[in-house]
């Protein structure tokens, strides 16, 4: 059983003792903190629990002999490029073990999830939505709810500032001959690579300017959907460059315009809308999800500030270790406080089955992320999720673009579905008749009916 971080797989082994009614004579959690010699031996038990770098680095030793039968594949979204799943993957193939991948959200685009077939070496695909009567016993209704949010006029100005210079620079690219598609931030960071590829000389003066803006879309981005600190912050790192690229910005009239109106007090609106609808949950269990570290922190302070019993959830960095995490979240689980603050370390994987409510701090346009914090809701009751939105903003563009590359997904995962049972008509097709689901379990279908 593969689970793509430590903190998950734990949480997978106390799972399954506890589901199947077993004890670690036959099931184990295999970690790299284990001696090699205690992994070997550990994994001739019948259910081993791992991530997949483990036991990938314990194949390239040679060390490993042990015989598979099922490999499952939590998180099956990651198995793409060089991630461990897929090396493990081909290792499992080579056993002739089943494997079956797991996951709420195999992507947008239908090369993507190809490419996950592929690395996994699947050949049926089995869909499940709330609507299927094997999985209506354990899901719970979640209700969503946007809560438009106006910019101040400070920050309007600041914006239009922003702007301003962003338009500056993308004519001046535009004018060397590379026209920037700032309204596709995908396709705006393929655009260095084309760059960097041109050999004449035009290319070192392209550069800079593609630099200059793409620190200015940034901190557009970070006006609009995150407030003064963070775009504080941010300002703080591009007066420290050296780069031609930051010495340009620094010249800048409107740069200084910009610092000078940094210095109010005045923070987002979506920080005051937050705190009023947290304490209008009334001892709530919540989670909030917010992009940047940096606004984790702020939120997690003003929350304080008023009352609320609130911690942060971030990744490991700095001062802040997995030690502390397993604490957050052990203490969250024990009702020593109602909010927890996340980073994008918190979308996926953690096990909180009693959230109340999920609250994005802001939209993000990747359909998986959205899913992940979705799912952090509703899990063994009720749940509520809102979501914060800054109108006229990325919020509204980055909330769509979600939304559509979801209702994409669903629809290219049924065109594989039905691709793959006509490649191999002897597979039959899911039925719901006469379910009979395994009460006791929290949360869980059987996994029989996947395989």
């Amino acid at each position: 059983f593969l689970t793509p971080t430590k903190p998950l797989a734990k949480q997978h082994f106390e799972s399954v003792k506890n589901i199947l009614g077993l004890d670690e004579t036959n099931v184990t959690l295999v970690t790299g903190e284990m001696k090699p010699e205690k992994r070997i031996k550990e994994y001739e038990k019948s259910i081993v629990i791992t991530t997949p770098q483990t036991i990938r680095n314990d194949f390239e030793e040679n060390s490993l002999n042990a015989h598979f039968a099922l490999c499952i594949v939590d998180e099956a979204h990651r198995s793409v490029g060089d991630y461990a799943y897929v090396y493990v993957a081909n290792k499992m193939k080579e056993q002739n073990a089943l494997i079956v991948g797991l996951t709420a959200s195999p992507g947008g685009k239908a090369e993507r999830i190809k490419e996950v077939l592929d690395n996994l070496h699947i050949q049926n695909i089995e869909i499940r939505t709330s609507l299927d009567e094997d999985v209506k016993p354990y899901v719970q209704q979640s209700f969503i709810k946007w809560i438009p949010v106006m910019l101040s006029p400070t920050l309007k100005l600041i914006k239009l500032t922003l702007d301003e210079m962003i338009s500056k620079y993308a004519h001046a690219l535009g004018a060397l001959g590379f026209p920037p598609p700032l309204r596709n931030k995908g396709m705006f960071m393929k655009l260095r690579e084309h760059i960097l590829n041109i050999p004449h000389g035009i290319k070192y003066p392209a550069l800079v300017n593609y630099s200059v803006l793409l620190n200015l879309l940034h901190m557009s981005e970070l006006i609009e959907t995150q407030g003064m600190h963070a775009l504080r912050r941010y300002t703080e790192k591009v007066k420290e460059k050296t780069s031609k690229s930051g010495k340009l910005l620094l010249k800048e009239p409107n740069f200084a315009k910009v610092l000078e109106l940094l210095n109010s007090d005045e923070e987002h609106p979506k920080l005051k809308v937050l705190i009023d609808l947290i304490k209008s949950l009334q001892n709530k269990k919540i989670i909030v999800f917010a992009q940047y570290r940096d606004q984790v922190k702020l939120i997690e302070q003003e929350l304080i500030k008023q009352g609320i019993t609130a911690k942060q959830f971030v990744g490991k960095k700095d001062s802040y270790t997995r030690k502390m995490q397993e604490e957050t979240i052990a203490a969250f689980r024990n009702n020593e406080f109602n909010v927890m603050v996340c980073s994008s370390v918190g979308e996926e994987g953690i096990d909180v089955p009693s959230v109340d409510t999920v609250i994005f701090y802001e939209p993000i346009p990747s359909e998986i992320r959205s899913i992940q914090r979705r799912g952090r809701a509703a899990r063994l009751k009720e749940g509520e999720i809102y979501i914060l939105m800054t109108k006229g903003t990325r919020d509204e563009y980055f909330y769509w673009s979600a939304f559509n590359k979801e209702k994409k997904m669903k629809a290219i995962i049924a065109s594989l579905q039905n691709r793959l049972r006509k490649e191999r008509p002897g597979l039959s097709k899911h039925t719901t008749q006469d379910p009979q689901p395994i009460t006791n379990l929290q949360g869980q279908t059987k996994i029989g009916h996947f395989v």
